[in-house]
């Protein structure tokens, strides 16, 4: 198989629609268009909003063009709406995500739904109950279910292909299951980082390089140009702070997702409480609805953990499983714990919002002794983001009216598995794109990442390795033009020609040898038909510069295939058909003159038939006349041709043209009086008309002239002015074009009179020359 460049396509539009997490954290959701096929990117809700107005802009955009949607990872701001947009909306097309996203998306959903009370929320005991708040009846745990069947997943590294478009996972750390993809559509590839990390934590390796340079990077920008402390530095921050806390008889609270870095700090927690004795006593709780079902995807999945984890997980050691904890004890509810004395409360929400989390930072809030420790990104508008302003009081999330005094000690200690500026400058580089979008960020931090990137690449300005950085706003259509190179495949004889070649030429230089008999190793091949030269050692190029080849190009979606006709079924499966033409006429004229026509214009015909009944030649092996001689008076005359290409379509306008001309030519009405006797052989017509060198054309130059002062004449009218020593003028308004008959050369300052000039000699010259010669 070898490959040929097919042909440059026109400037083509990359866009990008961002329906939510652009100039902002939360409801993740970007739609990207090319060449008629529509991606959406994740499908969030935003934790500071309730109801609708938590939900991506749908309302902006027709969910119905969608071909697929591709979910990152399972955080409520990336995927929660999903069930809404599957199951509520005109949304058709398909849905991936990772294996260990899947096995999560269902539990945090129905999790969600009974923390946050949108739809059919549920007591803390498990009951059902009716809610027609306004976050109420946005979707169900039907919807969930339902929802849940259709995904499709994918495996890291794997590529799959939907109707043209081709994508890859590939890891982003950052959460388990949590993917970046690599996006190809007719040769634009696009990469989607979604939240990823780049440094290695405890359960999981850090997020990969894919190997393929992408056009477009759409990329988080969350922390903007800040630099986060280092790993060893906020493990010790935080368990100082956690035993300083119980020393004083105090209780901490971690407020977490159910899944991501929750897991994170129980591994951290259980090692410390391994390495201290004086804390042992001390119970650590981690308490979440889901913490049972959690546990048990983690541990089904730790072959995508870092080699710690897979390698603890294949040992022989006693203990089962990594997140088998000694010191942490998994509680559903907080009917099961017994706040006495100090504690560590590993719990959910994140961001405070509701459910267990909020209940115990509102009982422990008066008390100085006690500390919430923040642990992971907390967007504007929630409780957490509130807290780090250190307010002097809360308000109560079940009585709006009370207002909770807080004396409770805060400390952010960010754990939250996003890149910071220099990790997401070093990503960049290695990727290389001449395009970036930065999305999940807020205004400010976006706005500087944004001015850092495009001060570090200002030398490329201007050049063909230009960086351009854009920060869209959600709803704000961003559109980037392409040009991009076709590429045809060669498939079949087509390619097997070339390679036979290539071959041929190979061996040719491989069985050259020096003086001292050593064999010649060839870098290069001369080409003597160009000046450009193809390399034998290293990438082999089947195809010269500027070589023309010729067959059927097949487009399947965005790859083209370029093969023989007899090939077409082989490699397509498409079958093939010929369609043959045919034009019945009626002429006047006797045969005798019919031929001397077709023969002035074509030099030969090629007479295969002639009897009593019928008479049939070919012109240039594509077009048949035949005549049927049973009909009477006249010519009965059939024309047929197969249309496969251009020039036999020509070919027999061309003859049908000549054939209803006959009647009216003058050039007939001498040779009809001349009384000529009918007659069928056509060697003694032949020489019958050779014997009359009045009628009888030469082709010669002087008649060639004579023709196109004719066809200049019939263009142009009386603007046609002929000259002397065979030279013309063609005056129009102030446009003068003078003509050189023996050179064919045009002068004339009007382009657009010269060029018509132009095509009109040009097609006068092949008509007044013979296309054919009779074979000797």
């Amino acid at each position: 198989m070898g490959e040929k460049d097919a042909s440059f396509s026109n400037e083509e539009s990359f866009k990008f629609f961002g329906l939510g997490g652009c100039n902002e954290v939360g409801r993740s959701c970007h739609i990207i268009e090319y060449k008629n096929k529509v991606i959406m990117l994740d499908a969030g809700m935003h934790p500071a909003l309730s109801g609708h107005a938590s939900f991506p802009y749908f309302d902006e955009y027709d969910l119905s063009k969608v071909d697929i949607l591709l979910v990152s990872h399972f955080h409520v701001d990336h995927s929660a709406s999903l069930p809404y947009v599957m199951q509520q909306s005109n949304f058709r097309g398909k849905v991936f995500m990772t294996h260990a996203t899947k096995a999560i998306y269902r539990w945090l959903m129905q999790d969600f739904v009974r923390v946050t009370s949108i739809g059919n929320s549920r007591t803390e005991g498990g009951g059902s109950t009716s809610s027609n708040d306004e976050g109420g009846n946005i979707y169900t745990d039907d919807d969930i279910f339902k929802s849940f069947d259709r995904i499709e997943t994918i495996d890291f590294h794997s590529t799959m292909e939907v109707d043209g478009i081709r994508f890859t996972a590939y890891y982003a750390g950052h959460v388990l299951g949590a993917c970046m993809y690599l996006i190809e559509i007719g040769g634009l590839k696009i990469l989607f980082t979604g939240d990823y990390s780049r440094e290695e934590n405890r359960h999981l390796p850090s997020a990969e390089v894919p190997p393929v340079k992408p056009d477009v990077l759409i990329t988080e920008s969350t922390f903007g140009t800040g630099t986060l402390e280092p790993r060893a530095e906020l493990e010790t921050k935080l368990t100082n702070h956690i035993h300083a806390t119980l020393t004083k008889g105090g209780r901490v609270l971690l407020p977490v997702f159910a899944l991501g870095n929750a897991q994170e700090l129980l591994l951290i927690l259980d090692e410390y409480w391994e390495k201290n004795e004086d804390l042992q006593n001390v119970s650590v709780y981690y308490c979440s609805d889901l913490a049972r079902k959690c546990m048990a995807v983690y541990e089904t999945y730790t072959g995508i953990m870092n080699d710690k984890i897979r390698l603890s997980s294949s040992s022989d050691d006693s203990k089962s499983s990594p997140f088998d904890f000694k010191y942490i004890k998994s509680i559903r509810n907080l009917s099961k714990f017994s706040d006495l004395g100090p504690s560590v409360v590993v719990a959910t929400p994140g961001m405070l919002q509701a459910g267990v989390s909020r209940q115990l930072l509102e009982k422990w809030a008066p008390e100085q002794k006690n500390l919430v420790i923040l642990t992971g990104y907390s967007v504007e508008g929630t409780m957490a983001k509130d807290l780090l302003k250190e307010p002097q009081v809360i308000q109560s999330l079940n009585n709006p009216d009370l207002s909770i005094p807080r004396r409770i000690g805060i400390e952010e200690i960010s754990f939250a598995a996003h890149v910071d500026f220099q990790q997401n400058s070093e990503f960049i580089d290695k990727v290389s794109p001449s395009k970036i979008i930065l999305v999940h960020g807020d205004s400010v931090p976006m706005g500087r990442l944004k001015s850092a990137l495009l001060s570090k690449y200002s030398s490329r300005k201007g050049t063909d390795k230009e960086v351009k950085v854009f920060n869209p706003r959600n709803c704000e259509e961003l559109t980037i033009p392409f040009k991009g190179l076709k590429i045809a495949k060669v498939l079949g004889s087509l390619a097997e020609e070339q390679l036979q070649t290539l071959k041929h030429e190979i061996e040719e230089k491989l069985t050259e040898v020096d003086n001292d008999g050593n064999d010649v190793k060839m870098e290069e091949v001369d080409d003597e038909d160009s000046e450009k030269k193809r390399q034998v050692n290293g990438t082999l190029s089947t195809f010269k510069p500027g070589q023309v080849v010729s067959g059927v190009l097949v487009a399947k979606d965005f790859e083209l295939d370029l093969v023989q006709l007899q090939d077409l079924n082989e490699f397509t499966q498409l079958s093939t058909s010929i369609v043959k033409s045919k034009m019945n006429l009626k002429i006047n004229a006797n045969l005798p003159l019919m031929i001397w026509h077709l023969e002035q214009m074509f030099g030969y015909i090629n007479v295969i038939n002639d009897d009593a009944q019928s008479w049939e030649c070919v012109v240039m092996d594509v077009v048949d006349i035949l005549i049927d001689r049973s009909k009477g008076p006249g010519l009965y005359i059939s024309v047929e041709w197969i249309n496969d290409n251009l020039m036999a379509d020509s070919l027999a306008d061309s003859i049908i043209a000549i054939l209803y001309s006959i009647d009216s030519s003058p050039a007939s009405v001498k040779m009809s009086s001349a009384q000529h006797s009918h007659n069928h052989q056509h060697p003694h017509i032949k020489q019958e008309f050779e014997n009359d060198t009045s009628l009888t054309s030469k082709s010669d130059i002087a008649s060639r002239i004579s023709q196109l002062q004719l066809l200049l004449e019939a263009q142009f009218g009386e603007s046609l002015e002929n000259l002397e020593d065979e030279k013309a003028r063609i005056t129009i308004g102030k446009s003068v074009a003078n003509i050189d008959y023996r050179t064919l050369k045009v002068e004339c300052a009007s382009k657009v009179l010269k060029d018509r000039i132009e095509t009109t000699i040009r097609r006068g010259t092949v008509l007044t020359a013979p296309l054919a010669l009779p074979p000797k």
